[in-house]
Order: C-alpha cells, then structure tokens, then sequence
C-alpha cells in the first residue's frame, strides 16, 4: 500500500511573474497530485499537495528547482494527512 500524505510549501525568491504557479500546477498534475498553487502578497508562492509521498517528494524536488527565469532561494515545506478534500490541482488567483 502506498503512503498518503499532504505536503504544505512556501517558496521564497524570484518566483512571482515566472510562470510559477503553471510550473507547480503541471508537475503536480504530471504526479496525480491535488491541491493548489498561488501567490502570496508577500512575494512568496504557495503550493499545497496531497497524494502519494513519493510523488510529492519529486514536486518538492521541481519546486526547489523552479520553471526558466525563477530563482528558487528557499523552500519551507511541511509535512501532514491528506485530508482529501481537494478534487484536482489548480491555481489560485
């Protein structure tokens, strides 16, 4: 059986205004994750996921990463249950 679990992010750096967000959403998609990416007010994007821990693992490698023109300078990540309440994975405006 394959473990379940949610992860929460908060990327810092040049991350706004790089296509981001797209970027989250199609590895998420890619990964059979749900959940949502978007930006915050404070320059920071937000990615939350739920899914298979490995696969969320391999978003959080690509959120370290970043899309072309995105400098990744941190990555808070926390770790939880999914809780099931997401249907698909979107962006957020």
């Amino acid at each position: 059986m394959t473990e379940r679990a949610s992860l929460h992010t908060f990327v810092r750096g040049r991350v706004q205004g790089v296509l981001f967000r797209s970027f989250a959403e199609r590895h998420a998609r890619r990964l059979g994750l749900v959940g949502y990416a978007r930006n915050l007010f404070d320059g920071r994007v937000e990615v939350v996921a739920e899914g298979e821990r490995i696969a969320l693992e391999e978003l959080l490698k690509q959120l370290h990463l970043g899309p072309t023109g995105a400098r990744v300078e941190g990555v808070e990540a926390g770790w939880g249950e999914a809780g099931g309440s997401f249907k698909g994975f979107v962006i957020k405006y």
